[in-house]
């Protein structure tokens, strides 16, 4: 099934859907433990926290949504809960400026790489979720620090008042062709985990042939020479494809889908023929003890199937967990995915390099 098709089907399916979700949304030790002896809710008598503050790159209707319900369920800490929306890296930086007194509680959204260097400095607290075993252990830290919550494929949007399926970009490699001069607009690629992983992804794809990355430099110089401008955040971003500025980005499925609907943005997707990268989306409890009840609490609330085959439903989340089929949105049971075959090791391993390689020798260069 082609995307665009089926993506014409998703939004049949999904504006009633969603209609209910919309309505709410507008509302606003030293040593670490092993596995075995990671905590869980059951054996942890923790007194509930005073507050909670959560980091997070969502969309922020949805996550006024979920705090609503969090709320909700949790009376204890209704009108307690403080949400900063901001890019994945710019949360990553401030735990790490934040590290000898932290500010908050939860971390939720960004990469596995992410929330790899958020562990490894020691900035996250071992929990296992109530419902952690749904989810595959390849999408966990194996010590509990971390776990994914969605899969997030990335993709092609574009205008779809200036810009048809057939006219559109329809690859990675498209997107240098001259024919694109001064219509992209691109979120700004240092602060945000999406971006700097797209990105790198066009490098990996020339260095997987033939270990160099020269190639993907010379692909991401050509789409800089295409870049009308660099958004400072993902709203700006959207506005100016919205507006024209820009008449084709590259961004997340889950926005390309639920944007048309709740902000009747002229959208539409172009799932990359050579592959669609796939993030891996997690959530993890930050270390600190005035809010650890609460960041454990929410955990478990957010990571509830029921929960998450709401967020499937209304949000296009592709849940990281198992959801029953009964429980699954009907676009979840026909959707298909391309997905960019990636060692995830070796990303890793060159993202940082790669990227700071962008930011100082490419972007605004073209």
């Amino acid at each position: 099934m082609k995307a665009y098709t089926t993506r014409r089907r998703l939004l049949g399916l999904a504006t009633f859907a969603t209609a209910g979700a919309l309505v709410l949304s507008g509302c606003a030790g030293d040593v670490e433990p092993t596995a075995s002896e990671k905590p869980s809710q059951s054996d942890s008598e923790l007194k509930p926290s005073e507050s909670l503050t959560i980091y997070t790159g969502r969309d922020k209707d949805e996550v006024a949504w979920v705090v609503s319900e969090f709320e909700k369920e949790h009376p204890e800490y209704a009108g307690k809960v403080t949400t900063v929306i901001a890019g994945a890296q710019e949360n990553l930086d401030r735990m790490r400026a934040e590290a000898g007194n932290p500010q908050a509680g939860f971390l939720w959204g960004g990469t596995q790489q992410q929330f790899e260097q958020a562990a490894d400095e020691d900035l996250l607290a071992a929990y296992e979720p109530k419902n952690g075993d749904a989810v595959d252990d390849k999408y966990k830290d194996p010590d509990g620090r971390w776990i994914a919550e969605m899969l997030l494929p990335e993709v092609i949007i574009y205008n779809s008042d200036l810009l048809d399926e057939k006219s559109a970009p329809q690859d990675w490699a498209d997107l240098a062709d001259p024919e694109w001069k001064d219509k992209i607009v691109i979120r700004d690629v240092m602060p945000s985990g999406t971006m700097r992983t797209i990105y790198a992804s066009m490098v990996y794809s020339a260095f997987e042939k033939d270990g160099k990355p020269d190639a993907g430099y010379d692909l991401l110089k050509k789409i800089d020479a295409n870049t009308v401008s660099y958004a400072a955040t993902p709203d700006d971003m959207y506005t100016q494809l919205d507006q024209g500025t820009g008449q084709v980005t590259v961004w997340n499925m889950q926005d390309a889908l639920i944007q048309p609907l709740k902000n009747n943005r002229p959208w539409d997707y172009i799932m990359p023929k050579s592959g669609a990268p796939v993030l891996v989306d997690g959530v993890a409890v930050i270390k600190n003890e005035k809010q650890q009840a609460a960041g454990q609490a929410f955990m478990d609330f957010l990571m509830e199937p029921k929960m998450q085959a709401k967020l499937a439903a209304d949000y296009y989340q592709i849940p990281a967990m198992e959801i029953p089929e009964a429980d699954q949105p009907d676009w979840m049971k026909d959707f298909e995915l391309n997905e960019m075959k990636i060692d995830w090791a070796v990303f890793a391993e060159n993202q940082d390099q790669w990227m700071t390689y962008w930011a100082d020798n490419i972007k605004d260069k073209g």
